[in-house]
């Protein structure tokens, strides 16, 4: 298998068939707790990739084996939206990614690191990777924060295009249950936001 991306937390790794994602060991944390802080993560992300593939395209999971600490899943072939956001219909692209993230949360899942690199496109379907940093959550502060992330992405790697991206990607969430609360939330984390910068 080869390697196709290493954070912190996990080394990616396809055959072109399927992804594994495994978490790596910390030097720097006792072995045992190591080994349970890994485990609880491989068990909480699979369980969330679980409820995702019922609700938005997403990689399905395969297996997840907590000894080895690694999760299993089908191997998406698309590109990045990363990667053709601004050579695409970048308005209609943003509006799907809007009301997949409405899905979401209308089912209290908080991705936690939606940027144009953890979307893939395939057969004009816009696929959501990477749950590592997901958590089940009825907050509407988490809600706008997700929403906050997005629009920071867009404003690093699409920022000729960032105002129309993030326009479109909030109508496409008007299908979000508790829309009106959400967007005056994000407001106030813009706010917060802008004054940690000053």
């Amino acid at each position: 298998m080869k390697v196709i991306a290493q954070g912190a937390e996990a080394v990616i790794k396809t055959n072109k068939k399927v992804v594994v994602k495994e978490r790596i060991r910390k030097s720097y944390r006792h072995s045992l707790i190591d080994d349970k802080l890994r485990k609880s993560r491989t068990r909480k992300e699979a369980k969330v990739i679980n409820k995702v593939n019922a609700l938005i395209p997403s990689p399905k999971l395969i297996n997840a084996d907590e000894k080895k600490m690694t999760i299993k899943m089908d191997f998406i072939n698309g590109p990045k939206i990363r990667d053709i956001l601004e050579e695409s219909d970048h308005n209609a692209l943003c509006k799907q990614i809007g009301k997949q993230i409405a899905i979401l949360h209308n089912n209290h899942l908080i991705h936690g690191d939606l940027t144009t690199s953890n979307m893939i496109l395939k057969n004009k379907k816009i696929y959501f990777i990477d749950f590592g940093l997901s958590i089940d959550s009825h907050k509407i502060e988490d809600k706008a924060v997700d929403l906050w992330l997005l629009k920071q992405a867009f404003e690093s790697k699409h920022y000729k295009i960032a105002k129309e991206c993030f326009e479109s990607a909030i109508e496409g969430y008007k299908e979000a249950k508790e829309f009106s609360k959400i967007i005056d939330r994000l407001g106030q984390v813009e706010l917060r936001g802008r004054n940690k910068k000053k």
